[in-house]
């Protein structure tokens, strides 16, 4: 978060100032990174979503399933919750953007500028389509849920993962920041910057309001189905909020979000199961925040935004960020496909999507954690006499 938001300070007078040469140098390497951000993405897909479906499967008793349905159905409406509050608010709270930066990701320049272009490019193409990896990632996945005989290729797809993973975690993220730099450096040199800026403010304000009117929403339905104060429970789990503003990461909170889950009344050995699950299929906070980022790039870019298609996105985005790693950014690179796909996102797209996402990363990933308290609450009333 600190880097991507030095990248973007550094970026703004760079556009300004540099000569093209050597604007045109950084935006080669966007050129080029960008290649590779839509080469691996289907190799994305595949790697996170096949073994995790896989393995959830396995494991999945009738609590499990539960809570996986519980998370899956927060996670769908908190999709509807943002766009619909988006829809509402975008036309006032973005007034003037659409039209002082309608066609930002268009790669026209300006008319008073000199036209911003790579040096070069290279092209290498995916090995398949990104709707292909993901049917191919579900068949792979539920499949292995059904035979007897496929534990050799769930290692092989395991293995695949921490390849994956290890490729997001040392090239994609070290790389981002430098990445965002050049967006914003061409942003500034075709003098929009003023435009973006401002958004991105107002944006980050409005995704603040509304996690907290999630939690609050959360925690008064698991209030009302364990018949408990809804505001001691939350209290409680905001020790879980607090760390994961500081670890950005799930996975790094759960041993804080079992304990505040237990303080809440909830068996041990329900946290136990639901908690760590919860921090893999329960990402209603990520959810939130793409969704709402997603409207901004749309909004400020003057595309169509359909009722019907951002359903299906949302359906479908839910679905994959089961796959999506506790890890920082891990979210918006499983969102990468869908919103591609669906949404027909570029690379520039993609890019400032990433840049807000995680801009604010700590913001989702604190309510992530703390929604998965109201989870546990509500298992463990409904099997914790079992």
């Amino acid at each position: 978060m600190a880097r991507v938001a030095i990248a973007i300070l550094l970026g703004i007078p760079s556009g300004l100032f540099f000569p093209t040469w050597l604007s045109r140098v950084f935006l080669t390497f966007n050129g080029l990174f960008s290649n590779f951000l839509d080469f691996i993405v289907p190799l994305i897909i595949l790697g996170l979503i096949a073994p995790g479906i896989a393995e959830l499967g396995k494991g999945a008793g009738k609590m499990l399933g539960t809570t996986m349905a519980l998370a899956y159905g927060s996670t769908v409406l908190t999709g509807f919750f943002a766009f619909f509050s988006c829809r509402w608010t975008y036309p006032f709270l973005l007034k003037g953007a659409a039209d002082g930066t309608s066609g930002l990701l268009q790669t026209e320049a300006l008319a008073d500028v000199d036209v911003l272009a790579p040096f070069f490019t290279l092209e290498f193409p995916p090995l398949f389509g990104v709707m292909s990896a993901l049917v191919f990632a579900f068949l792979l996945g539920l499949g292995l849920t059904v035979i007897k005989n496929g534990e050799p290729l769930l290692q092989v797809l395991t293995g695949f993962r921490d390849i994956v993973n290890k490729t997001i975690s040392g090239v994609i993220i070290p790389l981002l920041p430098l990445f965002v730099y050049g967006i914003f450096l061409k942003i500034a040199a075709e003098g929009q910057v003023g435009q973006v800026m401002g958004v991105f403010i107002k944006i980050t304000v409005l995704i603040f309001l509304l996690t907290v009117l999630l939690l609050l929403f959360q925690f008064t339905v698991a209030g009302l189905v364990a018949k408990k104060n809804p505001f001691p429970l939350l209290r409680t789990m905001m020790t879980a909020y607090v760390t994961a503003l500081g670890t950005q990461s799930s996975a790094a909170t759960i041993p804080v979000t079992l304990q505040q889950a237990v303080k809440c009344g909830v068996d041990p050995k329900i946290a136990g199961s639901v908690i760590p699950l919860c921090a893999t299929v329960h990402l209603s906070g990520s959810m939130l925040k793409i969704t709402a980022c997603a409207m901004a790039v749309m909004f400020m870019s003057g595309m169509p935004i359909d009722t019907m298609v951002f359903s299906g996105f949302i359906f479908l985005l839910a679905v994959t960020m089961v796959a999506a790693p506790g890890v920082p950014g891990g979210a918006i690179m499983a969102a990468i496909a869908v919103l591609q796909s669906v949404l027909g996102f570029d690379a520039e797209a993609i890019g400032l999507m990433i840049t807000l996402y995680i801009a604010m990363d700590s913001f989702g990933t604190a309510c992530n954690v703390t929604g998965d308290g109201a989870i546990a609450v509500i298992v463990d009333t409904l099997y914790g006499k079992d």
